[in-house]
């Protein structure tokens, strides 16, 4: 293939939108609701609330350093110029590492949902085909994901649209042809109470849904291809207060409201299609599987996308392979998209070779860096701002709110929630468990990037002399 001239804006606006609306509604919605109901009740809704209220301030701060300096490595590229090269690599490889784990785990849980319709096909086979097709998908054109991810989105919304709806429908008695007996608004305080556990299990809900929420910052690495990026990260972050609001809130809403919160059908059917099922609705699981394909897909197609472009933007600014930051005519980095997709097929054969060791170590060790990724992005905000002061002040499209205050608020939360998952001791993927492999691999790249950053600065000040020794004798 020709070699390009990098990245090209192939993302049209319609494709930019659905992307910022799918991006916050992960798989994780639809099989993991069900296990923070169970723990909290209807209190769940609180934790939820609490998730949703810091992923809109963390969107809002990159927001802003986004709609100021659009880069295909997003908060990576804002942390090299704001706290140091240091952070840039850190942050861009260990959010990297999370993704290229991301596409083992959705393309098991998708693989696991074809083979049960498909059983001739091996499970293995399947996840083979799938991580295939979308890395095909993404090798044609930056338009080709963005098209898929425009169909994969937009199913989901529609879904989680017709189930708000039908669901309140039926919670107020005016769904026809459907006799609700369970459903009521009452279902939200005559079971024990909203929080029948206490409330201390509003944060217990936290830990489990938090990481549910990864992904709502793909707009702004996506908006990199679009012809306006600033316009495009200034509707994705003033979008995602109702994106959040509806999809999150709603849903789960009308979930808690249709059946009591611990009606066992729920745990034991997931909490979307014990809801339907509820209602009589004939085929309940299988539609119900059918939306939850369609959104590991989308998280897969988005995964290998979000991972190749910070490959792409770490290889631009000299953190990782040369060859990574190459395109083909199309714009697209095909070096960084198969580095990425080998990694995850690696992650696969581990899921399914050494299920309990290896790759138990891997999503252990993955599992806390949504928290650092935001915890970065708070304090990369608070010296960019200062700089786009001082520099562009004009560029200042979109403001955090309350800063600095709101900023230290945030990052305050952040490293509380931290420090509360080492409370958490049960199981093999505990809390605690999490957040010290997490530490212990970010530590890692920590370590290699101050040592990279102190040998790159020794050997350029070994060039400068001999530089100026080369001057003086020829002088």
């Amino acid at each position: 293939m020709t070699p390009g001239s990098g990245l090209q804006a192939g993302l049209k606006n319609r494709h930019l939108s659905m992307i910022a609306i799918g991006g916050v509604i992960g798989a994780g919605l639809f099989v993991g609701s069900s296990s923070g109901i169970a723990t909290a009740g209807p209190g769940i809704l609180l934790s939820y609330a609490l998730v949703g209220t810091l992923v809109v301030l963390v969107m809002r701060m990159l927001g802003e350093m986004s709609a100021a300096n659009p880069a295909s490595g997003s908060f990576s590229a804002h942390a090299d110029r704001a706290l140091g090269r240091w952070a840039g690599f850190s942050i861009g490889w260990l959010y990297w590492f999370f993704w290229v784990v991301v596409l083992a785990v959705e393309a098991t849980a998708g693989a696991g949902i074809l083979h049960g319709w498909v059983p001739d096909v091996p499970q293995w086979a399947w996840a083979l085909i799938v991580m295939t097709v979308l890395t095909a998908t993404n090798l044609v054109s930056v338009g080709s994901y963005g098209e898929f991810e425009f169909w994969f989105a937009g199913i989901k919304v529609v879904a989680i649209g017709a189930f708000i709806v039908i669901g309140l429908l039926a919670v107020f008695g005016v769904l026809p042809g459907v006799h609700a007996d369970k459903a009521s608004f009452g279902n939200l305080t005559n079971h024990g109470g909203f929080l029948p556990h206490g409330p201390g299990t509003i944060l217990t809900g936290v830990l489990l849904v938090v990481f549910s929420f990864m992904g709502s910052e793909i707009a702004t690495l996506a908006a990199g291809e679009s012809e306006n990026p600033r316009l495009a990260v200034t509707k994705s972050t003033n979008s995602i207060i109702w994106r959040i609001g509806v999809f999150y809130l709603g849903s789960i809403l009308v979930v808690v409201s249709l059946l009591p919160w611990n009606d066992p059908s729920i745990k034991k059917e997931g909490s979307y299609v014990a809801a339907l099922d509820s209602l009589g609705i004939a085929h309940a699981g299988q539609i119900m599987n059918v939306i939850v394909l369609t959104s590991v897909l989308s998280c897969l197609n988005s995964g290998l996308y979000t991972a190749s472009r910070m490959a792409f933007s770490l290889g631009q600014r000299g953190d990782a392979p040369k060859a990574f930051a190459r395109t083909t005519s199309r714009g697209v980095p095909m070096t960084a998209i198969l580095a990425s997709v080998v990694f995850g097929f690696v992650a696969v054969f581990f899921n399914y070779a050494y299920p309990k060791t290896v790759f138990l170590f891997l999503v252990n060790s993955s599992g806390a860096v949504a928290l650092f990724v935001w915890l970065v992005i708070c304090f990369s905000q608070l010296r960019m701002r200062k700089i786009i002061q001082r520099e562009a002040p004009e560029k200042l499209v979109v403001r955090m709110w309350l800063y600095p205050y709101l900023t230290w608020a945030t990052a305050a939360f952040i490293v509380f929630v931290l420090g509360y998952m080492l409370t958490d001791t049960k199981g093999e993927s505990s809390g605690r468990t999490t957040v010290l492999l997490s530490v212990g691999v970010a530590a890692v790249v920590v370590v290699i990037a101050l040592v990279k950053q102190k040998f790159e600065s020794g050997r350029a000040e070994s060039t400068a002399v001999a530089d100026a020794t080369e001057k003086v004798t020829t002088g």
